[in-house]
């Protein structure tokens, strides 16, 4: 048999399998078990739901970080090869997509265009030059205002 724990059992009170349980209510229902994933879910709701969100929110910042990151190191290896950042028309688009009339363009310098993208949907921001250093790169959090706490926290290079 291939589910040994499996008994058929027919109109006539015989077993089509080679055992035959002992007692009528051995084993439990598919509405039992569905009953008790409904209240296991609802508790992993209440208890755990709130420390989620709390991490899941965090988890964006953290990803902005590191994002910002990566983005300097590719505007640092952009200076290597050009001689010089990006400018302000031409962006942090230019460390994927080779700006007009640039020889000395060696990249692309991120894989991809969402690499210039904060975790929130929106392009991160590039001033040159910069109020903080050769250049400010930053995004403006989840409230996309100056500022904040938090999630609405401003995340930068400076």
């Amino acid at each position: 048999m291939i589910f040994p724990w499996l008994t058929v059992r027919r109109t006539d009170g015989s077993s089509s399998g080679s055992r035959v349980r002992a007692g009528a209510q051995a084993g439990f229902t598919l509405l039992e078990v569905l009953v008790v994933l409904v209240i296991l879910g609802l508790l992993a709701a209440v208890v755990a739901g709130p420390q989620i969100f709390k991490y899941l929110g965090t988890a964006k910042s953290e990803a902005a970080k590191v994002q910002v990151q990566q983005i300097s190191s590719a505007l640092d290896l952009y200076r290597l090869e050009v001689g010089r950042y990006p400018t302000q028309e031409e962006g942090v688009i230019a460390l994927v997509e080779a700006p007009a009339g640039l020889s000395k363009w060696n990249g692309p310098y991120l894989k991809k265009k969402e690499a210039i993208v904060d975790p929130w949907g929106r392009q991160f921001l590039y001033k040159i030059p910069g109020q903080h250093g050769d250049y400010d790169l930053y995004t403006l959090g989840a409230d996309n205002a100056q500022g904040g706490n938090g999630e609405d926290q401003d995340i930068t290079n400076y």
